[in-house]
């Protein structure tokens, strides 16, 4: 059976390229009828953070993400927190130093710094390996006697994974293809810390086997680790699962994206995006345009379509279809996808939507039906949701002002003439209706033998105080009579007192 898993740390926010790992997790596992798994790789207690393992659980609910197995689910292959599992890695870590593939390592940081500092002033990787252990202080370069009488009198020690010399390791990769390394690229990777905690190699390899973790489908930082996992699931005569590394994810500008500098997304940098989910969330972005969005930072359908359903990406997905190259987060596509997935919605379930905002601003529509007419008129002018009411106001409320830029612009020293004699028109009408009132505005057009727009761009400015919007003529019609002609008298008595010095 397809068994992956998504096994992130609790020590921040919701990347953006966290979030996609689960997604195409996830997206493999449904459609190959499998199982998705969530584990909470939460040894690192140094970089801990509170409620980070909450906020990750409540993201991917959001998401619709929602694991077959995990903290909140449970399963057979629990527990799902490696802080509650630590001795199933000593155990293992212990089997290690028997067989010799492990050794104590008693080293203080000191030493350590002082390792590195020789390195770098030989202009080398600094590693702990081959070529320095044994001028190191550990159960590889001391006696038995010295081993035995630092374990005893608890000198503070961590284990180390003893890699060979002269190896190579390679791994058929279902993005890369193969992918080789030489041991000499590879340093003796700590297995447990000095707090007896696992390092993320050891407790990775280990909860991946006895989970049964088919496939591991993970971010393209981890590669240079696969030498690592590979000589360990060697170690302990296991078999390693399949194993796919996805691309980067980097700003517009070609760099790596980081939460450092970041405000808000109304503030970005030039050339930068914010990682952190949330705050995608918190703008108002529908759900649907953000997994979809995601899934494209990366993967295509292998046609020109770019909207899915979380439904649709599951029956199109394949890792067969998922580039090497790293991909770039584009806000205006983003914004493109949201708008998208708007229009998609129906009137009475966007409308339900709307309402919460509305209410928490103190405004009533006058009925439901009123309400999704207007949703109808403004769905494809909004990218955002909570765009709503700052786009589509003046259906609920009267002008107060008037936009000086579309003043400046579009009145002229007749503008109030054309209003009034365009309330005239629509006095007149029995059926106040998009037709009949664009009739109404010929008629004063061509009375005054000017074009059209002379009288449109008025119309629109006396009726919404703005110069930008949906039809002119749909949106007096859903007004309605009286609404109109009370806001254009208005207008042309206002207005030209705005322009007087």
């Amino acid at each position: 059976m397809i068994r992956v898993r998504f096994a992130p740390s609790p020590t921040g926010f919701v990347h953006v390229g966290g979030l996609r790992t689960a997604l195409y997790n996830y997206l493999f596992a449904k459609r190959n009828n499998g199982r998705f798994i969530l584990r909470i790789e939460d040894t690192d207690r140094s970089r801990f953070i509170e409620g980070a393992t909450n906020n990750i659980i409540k993201v991917l609910n959001w998401a619709g993400l929602i694991p077959d197995e995990g903290p909140e689910q449970g399963g057979g292959f629990g527990p799902y927190f490696q802080s509650q599992r630590t001795q199933l890695y000593r155990q293992f870590a212990e089997q290690l130093l028997r067989a010799g593939y492990a050794y104590y390592a008693f080293d203080t940081p000191e030493e350590i710094d002082k390792l590195r500092q020789t390195a770098s002033e030989r202009n080398l990787q600094p590693k702990y390996d081959s070529s320095t252990r044994m001028s190191m202080r550990n159960s590889l370069s001391l006696s038995d006697d010295q081993v035995r009488h630092n374990l005893e009198t608890g000198i503070p020690h961590v284990i180390r994974l003893l890699i060979p010399e002269n190896r190579t390791f390679t791994v058929h990769d279902l993005i890369r293809g193969q992918v080789t390394f030489h041991s000499s690229q590879v340093d003796d990777q700590v297995l447990i810390k000095s707090d007896g905690f696992p390092t993320y190699h050891l407790a990775n390899v280990v909860d991946d086997h006895l989970m049964e973790i088919s496939h591991v489908i993970r971010g393209e930082e981890w590669l240079s680790s696969v030498p690592k996992h590979l000589y360990l699931y060697e170690c302990l005569g296991w078999n390693p699962p399949e194993m796919a590394h996805l691309p980067l994810i980097f700003n517009p500008d070609g760099t790596k994206m980081s939460k450092r500098d970041i405000q808000s997304l109304s503030a970005l940098p030039t050339g930068k995006v914010d990682p952190d989910v949330q705050s995608y969330i918190n703008a108002g972005y529908e759900k649907d345009a953000i997994v979809n969005h995601i899934a494209l930072l990366g993967w295509n359908p292998g046609d020109d379509r770019e909207l899915f359903s979380l439904q649709e990406l599951v029956d199109h997905f394949s890792l067969e279809r998922v580039n090497k190259a790293a991909a770039i987060f584009d806000i205006p596509k983003l914004n493109h996808i949201n708008q998208q997935h708007l229009s998609r919605k129906s009137a009475s379930v966007l409308a339900r939507e709307v309402l919460t905002e509305l209410s928490a601003r103190g405004i009533t529509a006058q009925t439901q039906e009123y309400l999704e007419q207007v949703v109808k008129l403004m769905q494809p002018r909004l990218y955002l949701r909570n765009q709503f009411f700052e786009a589509s106001h003046y259906f609920f409320l009267d002008p107060e002002t008037y936009d000086a830029d579309v003043v400046k612009k579009r009145w002229t020293e007749n503008s109030a003439k054309y209003l009034l004699e365009f309330v005239e028109e629509i006095a007149k009408l029995e059926l106040f209706d998009k037709n009949s009132l664009e009739t109404a505005l010929q008629v004063v057009a061509s009375r005054n033998t000017v074009n059209a727009g002379q009288v449109i761009h008025p119309v629109r400015l006396a009726a919404t105080g703005v110069g930008a919007g949906p039809g002119l003529y749909e949106l007096l019609e859903l007004l309605g009579k009286e609404r109109v002609i009370n806001r254009l008298k208005k207008a042309a008595q206002v207005i030209p007192l705005l322009q007087k010095p």
